[in-house]
């Protein structure tokens, strides 16, 4: 594999650009938006100034990185003659299943079909596709530069030959993949989410408060981030859609999400991205001020 595209210069979209880019794929990073694209690519360059300045890579190693990113605001240019699309487009399977019915129109044939979902089926967005053994699951973590893990899931069609394709592309670039079947949250929100909403409920209970949930499973279970902190990193959106992807295809009571997430995500408070969630962001990026979250 030579060539990757990517589809959406979000958060995790311009992370897997950047990871691919830095080994040395040529990499097409596609959205529909210019401003995006800019955005993402600015993005891309501040995180490798870090690097940079950790003495982790060289200037030229930065220089030659973006040097692999090309941009494109359409689809059918972008993922001319490449290998292999990952795709990374908002958590949502209508638009998901739209994207991949497209791909399929135009790309090669023996081009690779992937996407970054976090939770929705591989198996659902693969029927969209004449190609459904060539659809595949590859979940990267947030921050994609540094996190190593990246869940393979495999769909009911995905051939033997994609998967050990994408497993060997993924040591490749450093991460350290786990094959995964397809169930709904697969494995690492399948137990993740669950938590995150346990402590959701709580506080919703009034068991005790933001630091302290915090605090209980940083100090105790020995936590890099409390459990709300790392909702707030997420995006109690993306996490809200988790759970119901988890609740709608077990019908289990216990992924049923907590009124308080969901009342918080209609009131707009996502967390990070949107400057206030379980911490207020106003002043720093930093989970220092606990906000006032009605219960």
């Amino acid at each position: 594999m030579k060539k990757i595209a990517v589809i959406g210069a979000g958060t995790m979209g311009n992370g897997i650009a950047h990871t691919f880019a830095q080994f040395n794929y040529k990499v097409h990073l596609i959205d529909i938006s210019q401003a995006s694209l800019d955005k993402g690519i600015a993005t891309i360059s501040k995180n490798l100034d870090r690097m940079v300045l950790k003495e982790k890579i060289s200037i030229a190693d930065k220089i030659e990185t973006l040097s692999n990113i090309t941009t494109f605001t359409i689809l059918a240019e972008g993922v001319k003659n490449v290998d292999l699309v990952v795709e990374a487009a908002t958590e949502n399977t209508v638009l998901k299943t739209k994207i991949f019915k497209e791909l399929d129109a135009v790309c090669a044939k023996n081009t690779i079909l992937a996407t970054n979902t976090s939770s929705i089926s591989i198996t659902q967005i693969a029927a969209a596709t004449n190609r459904p053994d060539k659809v595949i699951g590859m979940h990267f973590m947030n921050p994609v530069p540094i996190m190593k893990l990246v869940e393979i899931i495999r769909g009911y069609n995905t051939s033997d030959a994609v998967m050990q394709t994408i497993v060997g592309l993924s040591k490749d670039i450093y991460k350290t993949p786990v094959e995964v079947n397809d169930y709904p949250g697969f494995v690492a929100n399948r137990i993740l989410m669950p938590m995150l909403n346990e402590s959701i409920e709580t506080l919703y209970n009034g068991v005790a408060g933001v630091a302290e949930i915090d605090t209980v499973m940083k100090l105790g279970m020995a936590h890099p981030m409390g459990p709300l902190q790392l909702a707030d990193f997420i995006g109690l959106d993306v996490c809200l859609s988790i759970l119901k992807v988890l609740y709608d295809g077990f019908k289990n009571p216990k992924y049923a999400p907590c009124p308080l997430l969901v009342n918080m995500v209609m009131a707009g408070k996502l967390g990070v991205k949107s400057g206030e969630g379980f911490y207020d962001y106003s002043e720093n990026r930093k989970a220092e001020i606990v906000a006032e979250v009605f219960r």
